[in-house]
């Protein structure tokens, strides 16, 4: 009886979790909009450049942001560091 009352209890406990939410940022695009709207907070990954975004959102209650998920971002620079040595001192 405990085992059956501790399954039920078990599924109804999986059952009442909420859902895991998905990736939020769209690796496409290098610019996103964050979107406030009355406790619901998205993101709108589809914006080519910062200007853009800043047109849609005007007038709203939204933020543009560099997308940090972005595949096409350029990696960390080289550490190419090449000494220069003068000559004729």
């Amino acid at each position: 009886m405990r085992i059956l009352a501790l399954a039920i209890l078990a599924v109804g406990a999986a059952s009442a979790a909420a859902p895991a939410q998905a990736q939020t940022y769209d690796p496409r695009y290098p610019v996103c909009l964050h979107v406030y709207n009355r406790g619901i907070n998205y993101y709108e990954c589809a914006y080519t450049s910062l200007p853009q975004c800043n047109m849609s959102a005007s007038g709203r209650s939204a933020q543009c942001e560099i997308n940090p998920y972005y595949a096409h971002a350029s990696q960390e620079p080289s550490a190419r560091r090449h000494k220069r040595y003068r000559n004729g001192y």
